[in-house]
Formats: C-alpha cells, sequence, structure tokens
C-alpha cells in the first residue's frame, strides 16, 4: 500500500510540474528568437527602416520595385524561428513588387522580448505606418505569412483593409496545434499565445492563398484545411507533393503558383 501511494504521489507531482513547466516557460517554446547574421545587413539591397512601438524599435527592411505605384506590397511575416532577411532575398529574386520585411521583437535588431499581444500589435502599429509613410493604397497590400507569421497576418487582414493573403503553412489555431502534440495536457487552459485564426477567418473577406506542405510535420494538414474551410471570402489551396514545413520555398510550383496569385490580383 505504501509503494502504491509513493508512486500515485509521484506520477501526481510529476504531472503537475511538466503542466508549470509548459505554462510559465510556454514563450521559449513558441518563440526562437535569431539574429541578423554577419555580413547580411551590408550585402542586402534595401532600405532599412525602424517603427517604433510601445517604446521599442522595430527593425526591418523595405524594397520599393520599379514602377511600384502600380506594383503590389508584400507585407511578411516570417517563422516562430525566423530572422527574415533571408526570405527577403529570396522574394527578391522570384517576385515583382515592393517588399516590407520587418522582424519580430527580440529577432535581428529589433528591440523586446516577444509575446502573442506584442507582434499583434506591432503588425498593426508598422501596417499603418507603410501605409501612411508611403501613402500606399491598402487595396494593393498583400500579407504574406509564414508558420507562426500567418497567425499574425490574419489578425492584420481582420481588423485592416488589405487586398490579399498568402498563407504559407497555416494553422487554424495554436490551441488545436498544441492538442495534438500534447494530447495529455490541458493545453487549452494553458496557452497565453493561442493565435487564433480559425476564429477571425469567418469575418474575413479577402480573398487567400493558402500553401500547404503536403508532407508537413509540424503543422498537420487537417489543421491548415480547418483555417481554409473557415475562411469567409474566397480560398484557394496549393498543396505541394513532398514538401515539408521547413523545405516548401525550394520548390518551384512554390514561387510560380505565388507570383501566379499576385499577378491575378492585379487585375
Amino acid at each position: 500500500m505504501d509503494i502504491l501511494f509513493e508512486t500515485i504521489k509521484f506520477v501526481v507531482i510529476l504531472a503537475v510540474a511538466l503542466v508549470a513547466f509548459v505554462y510559465f516557460f510556454q514563450s521559449r517554446l513558441i518563440f526562437f528568437p535569431q539574429k541578423t547574421p554577419v555580413g547580411m545587413e551590408q550585402s542586402l539591397k534595401a532600405h532599412e527602416v525602424k517603427v517604433t512601438n510601445q517604446g521599442q524599435d522595430l527593425y526591418g527592411w523595405f524594397v520599393d520595385a520599379p514602377g511600384s505605384k502600380a506594383s503590389p506590397l508584400i507585407v511578411y511575416y516570417g517563422g516562430n524561428a525566423e530572422e527574415v532577411s533571408g526570405s527577403l532575398e529570396e522574394a527578391r529574386r522570384n517576385m515583382v513588387a515592393s517588399l516590407l520585411f520587418m522582424n519580430y521583437r527580440g529577432y535581428g535588431k529589433s528591440q523586446g522580448r516577444p509575446s502573442e499581444q506584442r507582434l499583434l500589435s506591432d503588425a498593426l502599429a508598422i501596417f499603418d505606418w507603410i501605409i501612411a509613410g508611403q501613402g500606399i493604397d491598402p487595396s494593393r497590400v498583400i500579407l504574406m505569412g509564414r508558420s507562426l507569421g500567418t497567425g499574425i497576418a490574419v489578425h492584420v487582414a481582420a481588423h485592416r483593409q488589405v487586398g490579399a493573403l498568402i498563407l504559407v503553412t497555416p494553422f487554424d489555431s495554436l490551441v488545436n496545434v498544441a492538442k495534438g502534440i500534447y494530447p495529455f495536457l490541458p493545453v487549452g487552459k494553458l496557452l497565453r499565445h493561442r493565435f487564433d485564426s480559425v476564429s477571425a477567418a469567418p469575418g474575413i473577406k479577402t480573398p487567400m492563398l493558402a500553401v500547404i506542405a503536403d508532407q508537413d510535420e509540424i503543422i498537420p494538414t487537417a489543421n491548415s484545411l480547418n483555417l481554409v474551410n473557415a475562411w469567409g471570402g474566397p480560398a484557394e489551396t496549393l498543396a505541394i507533393k513532398g514538401a515539408t514545413h521547413n523545405d516548401i520555398s525550394a520548390f518551384p510550383s512554390y514561387w510560380k503558383e505565388i507570383e501566379r496569385f499576385i499577378n491575378d490580383k492585379k487585375h
């Protein structure tokens, strides 16, 4: 009886410790800030910009495309472990558009510490800054989010007028994804960073392209399609065969279909 009691006590203590760890350290499990690679800033042929929000300086780059009065503006939101300078270079090689790529708090040179509410607030402040500062028609703006960044793109689209969205490896909500990873934990009550895109989706009428990796080992296809099916406006789905979560942009069809989608929105 004593051994049974001690075993039960040990299991309970272990479970409580695990729950406490997930709750108090969840920011470190979700956000992985990266610094700009050495020498990258010097090699980028882009205008560095700074936007201040809530007392924190946020840094990134703006590329004004030739004939920009007619070209779309791509505003990009990266993944949870992504410093965006590399993605900016990749986009410049594959898209004819103006580009705004900003690093999240704590990423690159941006100040502060990331959290859901801070990143969402920053995204709206950055959007308002580029629209007002550059005199851009919001209908020209295409929000492009990747992985965690899809949650931020959806939030901006729910609160601002934009022309379209491109969501790469999107998810319905971080809670739903976490339930699949930690089915034994009450993640619905534990998670403070929820990125609940699926709740906002029905109210968004903006056209959207969802680009899904059919071998995604991070975000199950079911979670991506749940968001697509809840979308309130026109929604296209591109599933790239053989692609995984991190290598999806290496497939030729990735940029080809994104460029096609962007060109469709010009007309």
